[in-house]
């Protein structure tokens, strides 16, 4: 093996989480589960990468007990005997097959993917699917509370069914960050306000509940990113000071690890204070709160993962730079998806160097379950 490759296999141990590598698979839609209840082939899919070197696999995005928590009736639930049996499936699977898992807990608020319409209305801080752009209701105090419960409870039930660790979906203008960002919280409840703080304690509420229900010891990941898929350009955080507001709160309400998604791992984060090769989100994050992180975006290929949706292939590039970050330290694991939803292999050919062998991404693979 290059030695260069070896800092991607180093062991990871963290508060009751030991990894064999620092290589996770990302969190990917598939919606692929019939009737929101994972069977057979979606324990196989996530099996067959623990089989081949994934340190820790996060599952697609999985949903909360609310009448319209998901936007694709492809997505699993986290909730109900039936799905849960389901999951139980999948972690026995992976389990077998010598790897570690956790679900990502999911709420999608108002967003859309497409034509289908849950029965109930979509649900979000404020009615909105971005600024100025109304869909759905705004909750009311009662669905924020329910809201809360439901996450705590999927994570609980995501311990009793022996999962390593659990991760809760806070990014993408998804619902959790529908609170945190300005354009679609305009609540004047103690659920809203005028900065990033305030506008965190819905997701405070949630860390905290999960925190109660499962444990001091049960690992929690929360999954953050600056950007939304509503507009790119968004900054939750404008600078370092204002990002220690944002997450120093979660981290002391109970998270243990931020995963600190990027369209693209190596840009800097506040290229203005420390350059083009400054840190990256997950650089930041682990120097203003001290926890791990996970770092993330186009790991492995060229382009970008929303660009696969319209289609876009992509080729193998080099693991230079992320090498290079993680010999640093900058953050502590590295979360890979494209490469791993088209090669299940990806990271077992990696460690024995055959790079030769590594495949580009076709977005045909976003239709099958490899």
């Amino acid at each position: 093996m290059d030695t260069k490759i070896d800092t991607l296999f180093r062991p990871f141990t963290y508060k009751g989480l030991s990894l064999k590598n620092r290589i996770v698979m990302a969190p990917m839609t598939r919606s692929m589960t019939k009737g929101g209840i994972p069977g057979p082939e979606n324990a196989a899919y996530y099996a067959r990468r623990a089989a081949h070197e994934v340190g820790l696999i996060l599952s697609e995005g999985t949903v909360i007990d609310r009448p319209a928590s998901r936007n694709d009736p492809g997505i699993p639930f986290f909730h109900g005997p039936e799905a849960l049996s389901g999951w139980s499936r999948v972690i026995e699977a992976v389990h077998a097959a010598g790897g570690k898992m956790g679900p990502q807990i999911w709420h999608t608020g108002s967003t859309r993917a497409g034509a289908w319409e849950p029965e109930a209305p979509v649900e979000s801080p404020s009615g909105l699917v971005g600024p100025d752009d109304p869909r759905g209701v705004a909750m009311s105090e009662a669905d924020i509370e329910a809201t809360i419960a439901a996450f705590a409870a999927s994570a609980k039930a995501a311990k009793e069914l022996g999962f390593d660790v659990a991760e809760l979906h806070g990014a993408h203008g998804y619902l959790m960050d529908q609170f945190f960002w300005a354009g679609t919280n305009l609540r004047d409840d103690r659920w809203g306000g005028a900065t990033i703080e305030e506008r965190s304690r819905f997701a405070v509420a949630v860390v905290q509940a999960v925190r109660a229900a499962v444990g001091p010891d049960f690992p929690i990941i929360l999954r953050l990113s600056q950007w939304k898929q509503q507009d790119f350009s968004v900054k939750l955080a404008a600078d370092p000071e204002e990002m220690e507001r944002w997450l120093m709160p979660l981290v002391e309400a109970g998270v243990d690890i931020l995963h600190c998604s990027q369209r693209r791992f190596w840009e800097p984060e506040f290229p203005e204070i420390d350059g083009e090769e400054g840190l990256n989100f997950a650089g930041w994050a682990k120097k203003i709160t001290g926890v791990p992180t996970i770092s993330v975006g186009s790991v492995g290929l060229s382009g970008e993962f929303l660009a696969a949706f319209g289609g876009e292939s992509s080729a193998v590039t080099p693991l230079d730079r992320l090498v290079k970050r993680m010999d640093a330290e900058e953050f502590d694991l590295i979360a890979v998806g494209r490469a791993l939803l088209s090669d299940y292999e990806w990271a077992e050919k990696v460690k024995r160097g055959a790079a030769d062998k590594l495949k580009g991404f076709e977005a045909s693979a976003l239709v099958e379950l490899v």
